[in-house]
């Protein structure tokens, strides 16, 4: 039976999480779209027989209705699951502007109910959802570590920040000693690595784990549409990744390795994703979000696979983002950081069990 490895939540925290997130965002039909509380609770079942502890939900997901589903689900097992959630894109309860935001107002009311709703004394990692053109970083920061001193949570962290804001967030709080900001949630897949250029070596270079939502590019890598299934594609309230020729190409790609392994080409996106996790120096961990067992089953399958070096690469190279640096450059560095004095650029890598 596929069973998952866990890892440290980066090198800020003693935190141990399961090497998959259950997104939540799909427990509730508020957005139209998204499963019921049985089919949920399947979903949540059958990740949580494979090891899976760690799960991610926020407070307008599905107009409050993920909270609440995930509340009732862990109702009698809290203790054994690491629990995140979100704020400041979206109040479900008061939607009036001074409740929306990153503000420390907005945050203390948000955590309040996302306590209430989840049916829990504490929320395990608070994510900022979004920033917002006005909140100052030490508004946030205050804020965070005094929900920490209250033990309403026990870590904060942002999400789809910047770099340059996440790594100043990060000296702030060291400085001035307050709760240190853990994590970061950003876009990655093999569709769109462009937190190659600056959120992942920040991460790395800052101990910081990182969360990486839409692992398949909102079904861009499963091959689906070239079949012309349409699905999310339509959905006006999923995000779903852009097509371009380099895209054409990786999914190319994808699928040349899926016939090779005999693996879905979903399995094989989740595969290199995997690896690439495992030659980071912070944790990567993929935000999986199921709307069937079905899909649930293939990320799962996706635990077994196992890329050859010669796949890997072929994966590697023509899903390869620009950095603003000459690919042999990119290539020295990337080879010195892996095989040659990794001291000199990174500190070592999160163990994975």
């Amino acid at each position: 039976m596929t069973s998952m490895r866990y890892t440290s939540f980066g090198r800020r925290t003693g935190l141990r999480v399961s090497e998959y997130a259950l997104g939540t965002g799909n427990f509730g039909t508020a957005w139209k779209s998204g499963v019921d509380t049985s089919d949920a609770r399947v979903i949540f079942d059958r990740f949580t027989e494979a090891g899976g502890t760690f799960l991610d939900s926020a407070a307008m997901y599905q107009g409050g209705q993920s909270e609440t589903m995930l509340g009732d689900m862990i109702a009698s097992t809290r203790d054994q699951f690491v629990v995140s959630s979100k704020y400041g894109l979206g109040n479900p309860e008061q939607s009036d502007r001074a409740n929306n935001g990153a503000s420390r107002k907005a945050m203390v009311a948000s955590v309040d109910a996302s306590l209430r709703r989840l049916g829990t004394d504490y929320i395990d990692v608070f994510w900022v959802h979004f920033p917002d053109a006005f909140t100052p970083i030490d508004e946030i920061l205050r804020g965070l570590d005094d929900l920490v001193s209250a033990g309403k949570i026990h870590h904060g962290a942002l999400s789809n920040f910047p770099a340059w804001r996440v790594a100043l967030a990060a000296k702030e709080a060291d400085l001035r000693g307050w709760s240190p900001i853990v994590g970061i949630q950003t876009e990655y897949s093999l569709a769109e690595r462009g937190a190659e250029v600056e959120i992942l070596p920040m991460a790395e270079a800052l101990g910081i784990a990182v969360n990486l939502w839409s692992p398949l590019a909102g079904g861009l890598l499963t091959g689906k549409y070239r079949e012309g299934g349409e699905g999310r594609k339509t959905d006006p309230s999923r995000f779903v990744s852009s097509t371009t020729t380099q895209t054409d190409a990786v999914i190319d790609t994808v699928l040349e390795v899926a016939a090779e392994t005999g693996a879905s080409a979903a399995q094989v996106s989740m595969a290199w994703l995997r690896e690439r996790g495992n030659r980071s120096a912070t944790a990567v961990i993929p935000i999986i979000g199921p709307r069937t067992m079905a899909q649930l089953e293939d990320y799962l399958g996706a635990l077994e696979v196992t890329l050859t070096d010669d796949q890997y690469t072929r994966l590697d190279v023509v899903s390869m983002p620009a950095l603003g640096v000459s690919p042999e450059i990119q290539s020295m560095t990337r080879n010195a950081m892996l095989d040659g004095e990794p001291e000199k650029f990174i500190l070592p890598a999160t163990p994975v069990i």
